[in-house]
């Protein structure tokens, strides 16, 4: 393992943490607390659990929200779907739900297919700090769940997601939710007192997690709730800690993706898998997660195994996403990145206005 000494360092963590991510993800337990508190008051209207079907509309950090929400809804009777890009599938009509979420309310992906619900004539549904999307929700008087945050979209998860649950609460897709979501913000809080900064590197999982990362190509993978989270672990070590990430789902990845693992021995010897995982998972799931590790030892491939915590899926989810929030905040502190900047999303976007519609 690498010199992990810079992890211990708050000076150095300010230096190149200037707009103070660290705080938004130490933040997390009382976002969430103080998001449900907002979000279950919300006069949500009662009609909407008349959709037969529900579809997220949303990108990055409000997409994961809505995977979140379909996972959990999974045994329900209603259908939920996640849509990451311009256009509304054929099957959403006036049966179906739309529920638009964006952080900035500018995401262009998303007010496209939002206006193609609209004319869809679908119940539909805003989530949102305001923007194109406020604006244009409440002209057509589209129930609008508005929430303040100053941050990047992918630090208001807590945010996005309560609303979400608190709305899958009020449409009958979920069952009540308020203690799941006390026992996830108990779960979050107790991580905190053994993953936060403060915690040095000798007893710290996460500061030790990201230091075998440090150099590698992250595979984070995972099954049921935990699937989400290992894409919550991809997108954040993209964005925080500025590499390459990959993340799998059991048992898809056994279908083939294990064909793989030997090759190219260069590329092996690159690679270092997480597997998230949870007692409650399905049993031959859990007998996957321990042959596909016996598959990945034969290969070469250097791999690991992290429980998440909690009894309800919500705090597994979360508690899985927490530790994998502070990983790639300390992977940035090693590579000596700002963790909170993204010019490549920003260049991108200046570009996409400069060039036809």
């Amino acid at each position: 393992m690498s010199d992990l000494s810079a992890l211990d360092d708050r000076a150095a963590a300010q230096r190149l943490d200037p707009k103070g991510l660290l705080a938004r993800i130490e933040a997390l337990p009382e976002q969430c607390e103080e998001a449900w508190r907002s979000a279950s008051a919300f006069a949500w209207p009662k009609d909407l659990s008349k959709a037969q079907s529900v579809v997220v509309l949303g990108m990055g950090g409000s997409a994961i929200a809505g995977d979140i929400l379909r996972s959990l809804a999974v045994t329900g009777r209603k259908p939920v779907s996640v849509v990451r890009g311009y256009d509304l599938p054929k099957f959403a009509t006036k049966d179906t739900l739309a529920v638009a979420c964006s952080h900035s309310g500018n995401t262009e992906e998303t007010l496209s297919a939002f206006e193609q619900a609209l004319a869809a004539g679908a119940k539909a549904v805003a989530i949102t700090t305001g923007g194109r999307l406020r604006e244009l929700a409440e002209a057509r008087r589209v129930p609008t769940f508005v929430y303040q945050y100053q941050g990047e979209p992918r630090s208001a998860l807590g945010h996005q997601l309560m609303a979400l649950l608190a709305l899958g609460q009020q449409t009958g897709l979920l069952t009540p939710q308020e203690a799941a979501v006390g026992e996830a913000v108990a779960c979050l809080r107790d991580q905190l007192a053994t993953i936060s900064f403060a915690v040095p590197v000798e007893r710290n999982a996460a500061k030790q997690l990201a230091g075998r990362l440090q150099g590698r190509l992250p595979v984070i993978v995972g099954a049921g709730v935990l699937a989400e989270a290992a894409r919550r672990w991809k997108t954040q070590l993209n964005e925080n800690s500025k590499c390459w990430a990959i993340w799998e789902e059991l048992p898809e990845l056994d279908h083939n993706t294990i064909v793989g693992f030997g090759l190219t021995r260069e590329l092996v010897q690159q690679l270092h898998v997480v597997f998230l995982a949870h007692p409650a998972l399905h049993p031959r799931v859990l007998r996957r997660y321990e042959l596909t590790a016996r598959a990945l030892s034969d290969a070469g491939v250097s791999h690991e195994r992290v429980e998440a915590v909690g009894e309800s899926p919500l705090a597994q989810a979360l508690s899985a996403i927490y530790l994998g929030d502070f990983v790639s905040y300390y992977l940035a502190l090693l590579y000596g990145v700002d963790p909170s900047q993204v010019d490549a999303i920003a260049k991108l976007r200046a570009a996409l206005a400069e060039g036809p519609a």
